[in-house]
């Protein structure tokens, strides 16, 4: 998984958007008004996350490097937004606020209101920008300005098409992939490595055979939102185009990766996206608070390298990158999306490397501050980038694997399930 990127194949079988001088640059696309979505302090999806995460980037050096931008956005316009969304939708979360009785009852119908997703001020505008920024990053590598781009703040992806649901306002995600489609691309993948299912973009192109959707998640079975079986595969022409590998609790480093090895890169290699989307929810790590996976800073950075390779190899390197789920504030979240977004400039940061001195010291402090209690890291923050694992896998050769193993199974089922509507063998490693 950690091979070097293979050059771009071009088929000649698909448009293909122009590219222009744009091989190495990365666009991150920020502002710190996204820290406007907000739930309230006691809210795990707290934006402080957010925030530390690019103060260990900046202490890192990472904004300073060549060919990465950092560049605001605007909010996504409501026609935008209403590719995947019910306008009916948007007028709820216009209308909704805190303490309104007409806004609550309304706010019922549409998922708002809840624990998960109370009610906040200015809601839609700071759901738009979170989806404006991604949109932002969709275009730029559709258009050629930028190879990578990342959407630190997007990755919302339980957002269903007239209700919120999961902490999530707007399908960030579904909203750039629509928009994708109808700036002209005929094939785009997204794959999802949060530890909760990725439903809202599955059932946004649950029909629609353009988009391949793949999550890698702990089973339904055991977790938010319940769903995301190997039997959901998609319907009609897009049939084997929904892909889904649903893992067992304490799934580790080894078992992840080896799932991740046997499902993501043959389907890759045969459904030849012309952009790769990608959500980096870290809440697969073993230190976060609402799942019960235990990958490490290692596993997940080799997560993403391998998604960075696949970029290079399957789409000329077109590859846009959310953020999405993570609640260990400041001993996961900000290593792991900085170890992210080094990758996406090319230059991984070594995981021994210890953290800024300054920023490992006031981080807890921080996280304490904005909501009012002490984060999983706050008694022993980490000392470096990475976690001291080794992340080393059996990778995924051919066969059913072992028929003993948890993940073994999880990982024949959703081949079995799959492979053979693109034609391929389930038994084979290719």
């Amino acid at each position: 998984m950690n091979a070097e990127p293979a050059q771009p194949r071009d088929t000649g079988s698909r448009p293909r958007p122009p590219v222009g001088g744009a091989d190495g640059r990365t666009l991150l696309v920020w502002d710190p008004a996204m820290l406007d979505y907000d739930f309230g302090p006691s809210h795990p999806l707290h934006p402080v996350r957010l925030a530390l995460t690019m103060d260990l980037a900046g202490a890192a050096g990472l904004l300073d490097r060549p060919g990465l931008t950092v560049s605001s956005a605007a909010l996504a316009s409501d026609d935008l937004i209403e590719l995947v969304h019910d306008p009916a939708y948007l007028r709820a979360v216009r209308e909704a606020s805190p303490g309104s009785a007409t806004g609550a009852r309304l706010a019922a119908r549409f998922g708002l209101g809840s624990t998960d997703n109370p009610v906040f001020d200015r809601m839609h505008a700071a759901a738009a920008l979170v989806t404006g920024g991604t949109l932002a990053a969709a275009r730029a590598v559709w258009e050629g300005t930028h190879r990578h781009a990342v959407a630190i703040a997007g990755g919302l992806h339980h957002a269903m098409r007239g209700t919120a649901s999961g902490f999530c306002v707007y399908n960030d995600p579904a909203v750039a992939i629509a928009w994708l489609l109808s700036a002209g691309a005929g094939r785009v993948a997204y794959i999802d490595v949060d530890v909760h299912h990725g439903d809202g973009v599955q059932a946004a192109f649950y029909d629609d055979p353009r988009v391949l959707t793949i999550s890698l998640h702990q089973s339904g079975r055991t977790l938010f939102p319940g769903t995301g079986f190997p039997d959901e595969v998609g319907v009609g022409d897009a049939e084997g185009t929904a892909v889904n590998v649903a893992l067992p609790p304490r799934t580790d480093d080894a078992g992840w990766l080896r799932a991740f090895s046997g499902v993501v890169p043959v389907l890759l290699r045969s459904f030849r996206p012309q952009v790769l989307v990608t959500q980096h929810g870290c809440d697969t790590h073993a230190f976060d608070p609402l799942a019960d996976l235990r990958l490490s800073l290692e596993g997940q950075t080799a997560s993403y390298a391998a998604l960075h390779a696949l970029a290079h190899e399957v789409c000329g390197g077109r590859w846009l990158a959310c953020g999405g789920g993570g609640y260990a504030l400041d001993a996961v979240v900000p290593r792991a999306w900085t170890q992210l977004l080094a990758i996406a400039t090319h230059a991984p940061l070594d995981p021994a490397r210890p953290l800024p001195p300054d920023w490992a010291a006031g981080a807890p402090a921080k996280v304490r501050a904005a909501t009012g209690h002490d984060s999983v890291g706050a008694a022993g923050m980490p000392a470096a980038f990475g976690d001291g694992a080794s992340a080393r896998y059996h990778p995924w050769d051919a066969g059913e694997g072992d028929v003993d193993d948890p993940v073994d199974r999880a990982v024949a089922a959703t081949r079995r399930a799959v492979l053979p509507l693109h034609g391929l063998d389930p038994l084979q490693d290719r």
